[in-house]
Parts: structure tokens; C-alpha cells; sequence
């Protein structure tokens, strides 16, 4: 005796309007290697991650909704789900900033490798700040409280009521401001010792203008930098849990859970 799936109009409305909100976080949010995927296979994340959400999907009337109202609607979804992405992609500018603050100035962005989130070629610290972040990203467990907002803002703020508005606008550039200043933070030690090693270096060649320390310089930076920077790994994750703690705070006024 065969049996018959049968879905309502209502509940394949309701998919589509959880299907693009989740659909949104996942195109900024950083998850290693994400942007090196595959498009069917982020399309199937997506997927699976809405079905898990199955019993909070919202029951539309199929009555009272039209072609236009249900654009409208999934559009507005897919904003929500894209802002939510840009701040969790926030965490992971805010170590890039660090690293392209003092890249330049330790002679790091000579070397360049392949960037594995894109494929691209990336600076060396660039890309590994990126993965340090994308790592910190599921080490610290953000990944699980980003599917939890996600998954009581189906019931704080159901599908089909979320308006895109300048307040929301403004609280994520605010929060956005913060990662010229987390950045600095993070590397504000070995900004200060590069200061200081072009400061003596510049007094050494003021008093004997016969050294050559040109060639010196860079190696001298380097080798600084790299060993300044093997001491502050420790605080890399204390500094990402602290900065996490105001990106939640962001999701969730933004998801009015």
C-alpha cells in the first residue's frame, strides 16, 4: 500500500521564507573554506539546515498571500540573513585589519600564498589570520549559537514580518566601526616595537651614515614580528571570545530573540 507526501501551500510558503533567511548568513559568514566550496554543496547546507528547523517553520494562508507580497517577503528574509552574515563576518575582518596594519610595515606582504578560502593569491598573514579566525569561529562554539538565534527567531520573529530599516542599518555600521579599533588592539604591542626599531635604526644611520642598514632593516623587523606574534597566539582567543560576546548581542537585536 503506497503512501503520499503531501504538502500544503502554506507550509512550501513557509519553507521558502526560512530557506532565504537561512540562505542569507550563509554567504558572508566565515566558515573556512566556504567561498572555495562548491556552489551545490552550499545549497545543500542551506537545505539541510532549514530542514532541521522543520517544526518552527511558519504555516502561511496561501488565501491572503500573493506572487508580489511573497517576493517581497523572501527578499526582505534573505536581508535579514545577509546582515546577520555580515556581523558574524565581522569577527574575522577584525583579525584581517590586525594583520594588514602591521604587514606592510614587517615586510610581510613581500611573500604571498594561496589564500584557501578563495583561492586567491593572499598575503601570508592575511591568510593566516583568516584561518586562525575561521578556526576560533567553531573552537569558541559561535557556529551552534548562531543556529540557535536563527532557530528561536522563527518564533520571536516569524517569517513575513521582518521590515528592512534604517535603525538596523546604523546598528550594524556602529558595530562595523569596531574593527579598525580591535585590530588596532591586536597588534598594537608589535606596532609599537616596529616604531621603535625604525626609530633606533634611523638614529643609527644618522650617526654613521657609512652603515648600510637598508639591508638590515627588513630582517631585523621580521624576525621581531614573528616572534612578538608567537607570543601573542595566546591572546588571540581571549580577544575573539570578548569581541564575539558584542556580535551575539548584535544577531540578537537583530533577530529579537
Amino acid at each position: 500500500m503506497g503512501t503520499e507526501l503531501t504538502l500544503s501551500a502554506g507550509t512550501v510558503f513557509g519553507f521558502l521564507l526560512v530557506l532565504a533567511r537561512v540562505s542569507g548568513v550563509f554567504v558572508f559568514v566565515p566558515l573556512p573554506g566556504m567561498q572555495a566550496t562548491a556552489a551545490p554543496a552550499r545549497v545543500v547546507l542551506s537545505f539541510a539546515t532549514t530542514l532541521a528547523l522543520y517544526r518552527l517553520w511558519p504555516v502561511m494562508n496561501p488565501e491572503n498571500t500573493t506572487v508580489m507580497l511573497l517576493i517581497g517577503e523572501i527578499l526582505s528574509e534573505a536581508a535579514l540573513g545577509i546582515a546577520v552574515g555580515i556581523a558574524v563576518a565581522f569577527l574575522s575582518e577584525m583579525f584581517q585589519m590586525g594583520a594588514q596594519i602591521i604587514g606592510l610595515q614587517a615586510g610581510y606582504t613581500f611573500a604571498s600564498t594561496v589564500d584557501p578560502t578563495t583561492g586567491a593569491d593572499s598575503a601570508v598573514l592575511m591568510s593566516l589570520t583568516q584561518t586562525c579566525a575561521g578556526l576560533l569561529f567553531f573552537a569558541i562554539g559561535l557556529d551552534h549559537q548562531v543556529i540557535a538565534a536563527f532557530a528561536n527567531s522563527l518564533t520571536t520573529r516569524p517569517p513575513g514580518v521582518f521590515v528592512t530599516n534604517l535603525p538596523m542599518a546604523r546598528l550594524i555600521l556602529q558595530t562595523g566601526s569596531s574593527i579598525f579599533s580591535t585590530g588596532l588592539r591586536l597588534v598594537l604591542p608589535l606596532v609599537a616595537l616596529l616604531i621603535i626599531v625604525d626609530i633606533s635604526l634611523a638614529l643609527l644611520a644618522r650617526l654613521n651614515a657609512q652603515l648600510q642598514l637598508l639591508t638590515l632593516a627588513f630582517p631585523i623587523k621580521m624576525l621581531l614580528s614573528l616572534s612578538l606574534l608567537a607570543s601573542l597566539v595566546m591572546v588571540f582567543p581571549k580577544l575573539y571570545t570578548g569581541s564575539s560576546h558584542e556580535i551575539m548581542q548584535l544577531v540578537r537585536k537583530l533577530l529579537l530573540v
